[in-house]
């Protein structure tokens, strides 16, 4: 996740430098060894240049390691449990942390809910033909228990006319 989250930090930048300082002098040391042999002998040229390479390259490995020293603390820090540990928040931002809090907390309390909702999208067009048969079979119902209310009161009808009678 480090390695993802740093594209171009900081901490890099004096390695571009340096890379940048090398390609120069390299660029200068393919010029140099041909104006300064008509002056000085090659052999001391190319120690100067080489002590100076190797000097860059020291610079380049400390400032590498000092990284490499730093990612493994960070990973350290990352994985070692902060259970027991305060996190030092300014006394201005302790009404906003609390806030904050109570949204996540009510957030994962609903959490459940909205997932379980969301599982039940695919399995929509299945509901809505079970709704649909369920809907006719209730209008099958209606019309059957008016037919019986109307068989009822004509049997009310005849039982009034039988004990009239």
């Amino acid at each position: 996740t480090l390695d993802l989250a740093c594209r171009r930090t900081p901490c890099f930048a004096k390695f571009s430098e340096m890379e940048e300082m090398v390609k120069m002098e390299a660029e200068i040391n393919e010029v140099q060894p041909l104006q300064l042999s008509v002056y000085t002998q090659p052999y001391d040229t190319g120690v100067y240049f080489i002590g100076k390479k190797c000097e860059i390259l020291q610079d380049m490995n400390r400032h590498l390691e000092a990284i490499l020293k730093e990612k493994r603390e960070l990973r350290k820090r990352m994985i070692k449990h902060r259970c027991q540990e305060s996190l030092p928040i300014e006394a201005t931002f302790h009404k906003c942390i609390v806030e904050l809090l109570t949204e996540a907390v009510t957030f994962i309390e609903k959490l459940e809910s909205h997932l379980q909702s969301v599982r039940s999208i695919p399995q929509i067009p299945h509901m809505m033909n079970n709704m649909d048969t369920t809907l006719s079979k209730t209008e099958v119902l209606m019309i059957e228990l008016e037919e019986l209310t109307e068989q009822i009161l004509k049997w009310e009808e005849l039982q009034k006319e039988v004990y009239s009678n």
